[in-house]
Order: C-alpha cells, then sequence, then structure tokens
C-alpha cells in the first residue's frame, strides 16, 4: 500500500488528507484496527524513532507517550517498586513485564500530559502492556509487533475503534528528509547523530564522576530531546523521564516546566499524596486532576468545604509549602539534559531545587563560565556535548 487517505489533517477543515511513500514503495506500516488520523501518525512516527533508538542503546524495551509532537513521557523497562507501581496506578496488576513496566514508567511521568496520548513501544506488545493501555484514556499505539492476545485486548477499546499500527522495523527511512511550509520544500539531511558515552565523556567541571545508571538516564534525556519540539529541558531519573519541558522560547521557561514536572512526580510519592483518603469508584482522570490540585497553590479547590466531599472519604490536611519544599529536598541524583546551550547560570539554580547532579548541554555560551561556576557550587557533574538536538 503506498498510500493511506486521512479524515482531515490537523483540523477538520483541512482536507484532503493522506500519507503516502513519494518514492513508489509501500508504505512501512499496517493498521490493524481503527482508523488513524494525521497527528495520530506524527505522533506514532516520531515517537517510534525515540523507542527504537532508547532500545538500540540501552539493550532495553522503551515506550514513549506522545502528545501534540512532544513526548510527555519516555522509560525504558526496569522494575517498579512498590511506591512506583502505585504512583502509576498499576499496583493491582500483579506481575509486569518489562515493557509493561517502561509504559507504566512513560504514562505514568506526567499523567495530566499523557491524557489522551499515543503510543509507541520498541519490542512487540504483550498482553500486560496491552492490559495497562486497555485502561487508560489514549488514542492509538505503534509497536512492531503485537501476541495474538494483546491484539483481542486492544481491539476491544474504544468500543472496538482503537487505532493500533504496526511498522516494519526493518524500515530504513531516505537520508534526506524534505517538508513543505507556505508551499515552500524544506530538505536536510535526517539526524541520524548516535547518542553514546563518547557524548558524555567532556567533563567541564570540578566534579568528573558520573556513575552509570547517570549515563543511562542522561541518555534518555537526550534521546527524548532529538524528538521533542524545541526550546526543550528534560529530567531524568532512575530510567525515565521524570520532566519534560518542550516548544518554550525561552531556555529558563523549559528549565522551569520541566523541574516543575520532575517535582510533581516526586511529591505524587510522598506519604500526604499516596495516604490521600479518596471516595470509592473515583474516575482515573478525576483522581489524577484532584491530585494534581493538591500538591499545587490551587489545593482549596479541591479542599473547600462542599468540594472535598466530592473526591475524599475524609478532608486531607493541607500539604504545606514548607512540606513540600522538606520532601523535595530528599529528592538526589537526577539528570537532566538540554537541547542547546545554557546562557546564563539560573538554569543550573532552578535544576538544583529539583535535585539535578548530572547534566549534558552542548556548551558554547559566552556565559559558559558561569554555568560551569554555578554547577560547581553544587557540585555538579557536567559534560559539554558539542552538539545541538534542535527538532521542529
Amino acid at each position: 500500500m503506498n498510500e493511506l487517505e486521512l479524515k482531515y489533517g490537523c483540523n477538520p477543515n483541512q482536507k484532503p488528507s493522506r500519507i503516502y511513500m513519494e518514492d513508489g514503495k509501500d508504505l512501512p506500516i499496517t493498521v490493524l484496527n481503527g482508523k488513524p488520523g494525521y497527528i495520530n501518525f506524527l505522533d506514532a512516527f516520531n515517537g517510534w524513532q525515540l523507542v527504537k533508538e532508547l532500545k538500540k542503546v540501552t539493550g532495553l524495551p522503551a515506550a514513549t507517550s506522545f502528545k501534540h509532537v512532544s513526548p510527555a513521557g519516555a522509560a525504558v523497562g526496569l522494575p517498579l517498586s512498590d511506591v512506583e507501581a502505585k504512583i502509576y496506578w498499576v499496583d493491582d496488576l500483579g506481575e509486569l513485564s518489562p515493557l509493561a513496566c517502561a509504559y507504566a514508567r512513560a504514562r505514568g511521568a506526567d499523567r495530566m500530559s499523557s491524557f489522551g496520548d499515543f503510543i509507541s513501544l520498541s519490542d512487540v506488545c504483550d498482553a500486560y502492556t496491552a492490559r495497562i493501555i486497555k485502561r487508560e484514556v489514549s488514542d492509538g499505539v505503534i509497536a512492531p509487533g503485537y501476541t495474538e492476545e494483546a491484539l483481542a485486548i486492544l481491539k476491544e477499546k474504544k468500543n472496538g475503534n482503537y487505532n493500533v499500527i504496526q511498522i516494519d522495523e526493518n524500515y530504513v527511512p531516505a537520508e534526506i528528509e524534505t517538508k513543505q511550509v507556505y508551499g515552500i520544500n524544506f530538505e536536510q539531511g535526517r539526524n541520524e547523530l548516535k547518542i553514546d558515552d563518547e557524548l558524555l565523556s567532556n567533563l567541564v567541571t570540578e566534579n568528573k564522576e558520573i556513575p552509570e545508571s547517570a549515563k543511562i538516564d542522561l541518555a534518555i534525556a537526550l534521546i527524548t530531546l532529538k524528538y521533542t519540539q524545541s526550546n526543550s529541558v528534560c529530567f531524568a531519573k532512575g530510567g525515565q523521564a521524570i520532566g519534560i519541558g518542550a516548544g518554550q522560547q525561552s531556555r529558563i521557561h523549559c528549565t522551569r516546566l520541566a523541574g516543575s514536572k520532575a517535582d510533581n512526580w516526586f511529591l505524587r510519592q510522598s506519604p500526604q499524596v499516596m495516604n490521600l483518603p479518596f471516595v470509592d469508584n473515583i474516575r482515573r482522570a478525576d483522581r489524577d486532576n484532584t491530585i494534581d490540585l493538591y500538591i499545587g497553590e490551587d489545593y482549596m479547590d479541591v479542599l473547600a468545604e462542599g468540594e472535598w466531599q466530592k473526591f475524599f472519604k475524609e478532608k486531607p490536611a493541607v500539604f504545606t509549602r514548607e512540606e513540600k519544599r522538606a520532601w523535595l529536598d530528599q529528592m538526589t541524583d537526577v539528570a537532566l539534559g538540554s537541547d542547546a546551550f545554557f546562557p546564563f547560570g539560573d538554569n543550573i539554580e532552578r535544576a538544583h531545587k529539583s535535585g539535578v547532579k548530572y547534566i549534558a548541554q552542548p556548551g558554547g555560551s559566552v556565559r559558559d563560565d558561569n554555568v560551569i561556576d554555578t554547577c560547581n557550587k553544587y557540585n555538579m557533574a557536567m559534560c559539554f556535548t558539542g552538539i545541538r538536538l534542535f527538532h521542529h
């Protein structure tokens, strides 16, 4: 099949719409269920590149949760702790496969942003992973294959209309990629940069120690950034992205956004949140929204009289700013990647508040000395990769 007609483009008024191979070859995908749209395919193909590269670099199954052409989360298939299983709402599923652990992490890092995601999986989707996907609000999934049981589970989702795409894992795109904007053709070489340990070898700080676990996290951060709309910054820890700041014009805004998401990820592990007395049968989305409000500045939206009764069996205590800061001070050894250089040390100051200890960025700012000095103040280890990772 050389082309696939779509219902419409980015918006319903943008017709006609299709995906096709300009060289006359067959598309490297098969739609097994549903009818994916234009944005679905943009997310699917960007996400597939990300997880394929994560798998190649780490040797572990990988998953990503995409929304509007940027990842909300990305992870590899490391086992979940009891706390992680609970905050990702999979503690009732028993044993999970490595691929299922990867998706639980990718989906769970930023559940607000992952709502209605498009999923990409590096490996054949198994029943463990399909069961997680089935109960989440999601638009579709792309993977190199599906077990018979997994496909049957996914076909039950959305009244039988859930989008399931199989991609040829051996497909190799052309070296030159093109796109059109305002009737004008753009052409460039594909970004085939390899993310490996060599990129992390130029340590410019006094602290020159980056353990293997942190190197994996830095690789996850950089590969995630490679497929994230720029400007972008990614915080990673324990084999997953925990905060992604994408599409911001200012680098400090990227860092603040990614840092606030990383903070929320860690705050959800606090006893105050883990022990929230939710009413029975609360919907998953309502529970996520309630937690987001509870740990934020608008906590009275869910704690005011007449409101808290909708969500809780009993009224929780306010999670004070001081209590949140004390809990966040326990978050350590976080890795941070940036798709372009940090122009000022304020980015490092913000990163420090979220427990960052390891940093990978291109370097090359006229204020590199200020950025390095700020890292040294906090005994951070920072490497200059010399490589920019813009993606548009």
